[in-house]
């Protein structure tokens, strides 16, 4: 059970969403954008999260869209990770939201509610990170669509009153070469010890992490030794390793040595993969 009350609203536009955030906001109260709920949850009964008015943003049509059109993929922030996985419109995405809890967890949990979470995996904005995608974001200023490299930095930076609407893929990035490996400490739907995604553009890789730092993250120094390809494999990997964001994470999970050690085979295993296969 959540362990506070709430009032529920349903807004049925954008516009309308907006305004009710705003004035609940005024009446005092603290509000929260809804898709799956799954995290509120979670949260809630840890006390790391608190509201009294939830918006469910799952029937505003523009939040549920999954379409293809003027080489341009478009994915709602309110689609399920299972809805996802079915359709699999970008491949890639696919594999990172399938590794993303059990079967009924992805059936509630949505793409915006991962990226957007306080969870700190947010193991989706990986091929987002790795696409350049372009997030389109209501707020009480109306629409805008930016890159997520602007607003995403090691978590989404939206403003009060803001949230994600759909976010925006072209077509040229989905059907390339990629590669994802989730590694955990045990069982097959735990947190990641380590998740590392993929891509090969231009003959050039393009790497992005979870469970390495309390962040996810794309850096484009790791990826600069990482391409080093007259270099062995290893050396790249060791010479990669120093470029790695801090902290490193040294928890439940596993410890910074361990962690390092289990990354450095699973980027073996991904250079391997999109370099010789």
């Amino acid at each position: 059970m959540v362990p506070f009350d709430f009032t529920y609203h349903r807004p049925s536009s954008i516009e309308e969403a907006v305004r009710l955030f705003e004035r609940l906001h005024k009446q005092g109260k603290t509000p929260l954008y809804y898709g799956g709920g799954t995290e509120i949850i979670t949260l809630s009964r840890l006390n790391l999260t608190f509201a009294d008015a939830v918006i469910d943003i799952k029937h505003i049509p523009e939040c549920g869209v999954l379409r293809i059109e003027q080489n341009e993929l478009t994915l709602g922030a309110a689609l399920s990770l299972t809805s996802i996985e079915k359709a699999n419109p970008f491949p890639l995405l696919t594999k990172a939201a399938s590794e993303v809890a059990d079967r009924t967890a992805r059936n509630q949990i949505t793409l915006g509610g991962n990226v957007c979470g306080q969870i700190f995996y947010r193991e989706t904005v990986l091929p987002l990170l790795l696409a350049d995608c372009h997030v389109v974001i209501a707020g009480k200023e109306g629409l805008k669509q930016r890159s997520i490299h602007e607003v995403f930095q090691q978590r989404m930076r939206l403003e009060h009153g803001e949230f994600l609407v759909q976010v925006k893929i072209d077509l040229s990035y989905v059907s390339l070469p990629h590669a994802h490996t989730k590694r955990r400490k045990q069982g097959k739907i735990g947190y990641p010890l380590v998740t590392v995604a993929a891509i090969k553009k231009d003959e050039r890789l393009r790497v992005a992490f979870s469970g390495v730092c309390p962040f996810p993250f794309r850096s484009k120094a790791v990826e600069e030794q990482l391409n080093a390809r007259h270099l062995p494999i290893e050396t790249r990997i060791s010479r990669a390793l120093q470029y790695l964001p801090k902290p490193i994470l040294n928890d439940t999970e596993g410890s910074v040595e361990y962690r390092l050690f289990v990354l450095m085979n699973a980027l073996s295993d991904i250079l391997i993969a999109l370099e010789e296969g």
